[in-house]
């Protein structure tokens, strides 16, 4: 391990085996985990650090590096067949992904920290770092056993990753929990040292999303003045809880008319084939008997975003649950108030009765009247979307993210021990049995 030393220019390593930082966002795999690798990369880069980005190449004639801005690189690793899979089946492709960094690693000047995001990059983290002595900080982003309370048979993923998590959390040099209830989640549920966890958020590129006019917003989406717009925008899956803004529609009460804009899914254009999900909203639209009052936008590109968060008068997000949840941010920093489920990051980014409110997250009325509120005092919803710029601009932003991680960085590698030079375990072609019972 080379000696670290905060005051010159790192050389990191972020794996991120499913979410690319180049992919579109809204699509099934394709959402918060993302932007934060991508702009993670971009701050750390901004302070004059070197960083590679690690992730499986999912299609044939994707180049093997991607020079993305001054002082970051995404690397396309070969792990299993090079076509979109969904993330549940990619575990058994974790061990080729481990041999191909080692390989690339072996090739290059030294990473002076791996930090893996999700439990299958946290897996081939503990990997690099046995065999390269190099200092493991992990972002989960997700917790297998949390998910399940939530989804239970309907969670696809393997039973090993439960073990992974367990094994990753006593085996990192430092894990960042990214809101207070993921640390408590990583205490109660995966008996997580204190000492080795840190909460450091998510944040916001205030270049990108910023205030500006709604009239014009709406000008350049063709949207209508009159309406009240409720804006849902992120990943098309049942636990983002789009149902729950579908069914408050039906809930509103007479006043101004209101109009739901959903925008996400796996292709520009909202194809019900494409993404099952819309398929499934569009029906409960109908039954809802809201059907014209909900509007499928597609996925659509981050430059188009700002426009959606611009022209909508309030943001809604209520998830069954939600690790962190970058989009509230979004909305936020662009003076939208928001109205997002108790849960997880929401209630730790949202300042209830400040910026927004807070609603249980399966309370179509509840959230029904925080909606009305909004829509019948104009004045309430425009001091609240200040009172959201201000709060992201002070609390949320990726240059505070960036420092507080590089402080992570330090802290995980004075605990990684220069005795792991000496050990090494190698997994390729081993049962996945025993690489969860492998010990570095």
């Amino acid at each position: 391990m080379r000696p670290f030393r905060m005051s010159s220019p790192l050389r990191i390593a972020l794996i991120s085996e499913h979410a690319s930082p180049l992919a579109a966002l809204g699509g099934i795999d394709s959402g918060g985990q993302n932007v934060y690798v991508a702009q993670v990369a971009r701050a750390l880069a901004a302070r004059g650090h070197e960083v590679d980005v690690l992730t499986r190449r999912d299609a044939a004639q994707l180049p093997a590096a991607v020079d993305v801005c001054p002082g970051v690189r995404v690397l396309h690793v070969d792990a299993g067949p090079p076509v979109v899979l969904a993330k549940e089946r990619l575990l058994p492709h974790m061990a080729e992904f481990g041999s191909r960094a080692l390989q690339l690693f072996r090739h290059s000047v030294p990473y002076d920290v791996v930090h893996a995001n999700f439990f299958m990059s946290a897996l081939v983290g503990l990997r690099l770092r046995a065999v390269l002595s190099v200092p493991l900080v992990v972002t989960f982003h997700a917790l297998g056993l949390v998910r399940r309370e939530h989804q239970g048979d309907a969670d696809g993923f393997p039973p090993e990753r439960i073990a992974i998590e367990r094994r990753v959390v006593h085996e990192a040099d430092r894990i960042v929990a990214e809101c207070p209830q993921d640390r408590d989640d990583l205490v109660r549920a995966y008996g997580a040292e204190a000492t080795r966890l840190s909460t450091v958020p998510c944040g916001v590129d205030l270049h990108e999303f910023k205030p500006g006019a709604r009239a014009q917003a709406r000008r350049a989406l063709g949207l209508p003045d009159h309406e009240f717009i409720v804006l849902q925008l992120g990943r098309m899956v049942p636990r983002k809880g789009v149902d729950n803004a579908i069914e408050a529609m039906a809930h509103l009460g007479n006043g101004r008319p209101a109009r739901l804009l959903v925008v996400g899914g796996n292709s520009a254009d909202p194809d019900d084939g494409q993404t099952p999900e819309i398929d499934r909203l569009r029906r409960l639209a109908q039954r809802c008997g809201v059907a014209s009052r909900v509007t499928f936008v597609g996925q659509r590109q981050r430059g188009a975003l700002r426009n959606f968060y611009l022209a909508a008068d309030v943001f809604v997000s209520t998830p069954w649950y939600e690790p962190f949840g970058i989009t509230p941010l979004e909305a936020m920093a662009c003076g939208t108030p928001v109205v997002g489920s108790d849960v997880g990051g929401i209630r730790y980014t949202v300042a209830d009765g400040v910026t927004g409110y807070l609603v249980p997250p399966r309370a179509p009325a509840l959230l029904a009247q925080r909606l009305e509120q909004l829509r019948d005092n104009p004045a309430l919803a425009a001091a609240m979307g200040r009172a959201g710029v201000h709060r992201v601009r002070t609390r949320f932003t990726w240059d505070r993210v960036a420092t507080d991680l590089l402080g992570v960085y330090r802290g995980a590698a004075l605990r990684c021990a220069p005795s792991l030079a000496a050990r090494s375990f190698h997994l390729s072609g081993v049962p996945l049995a025993a690489q969860l019972g492998a010990r570095a």
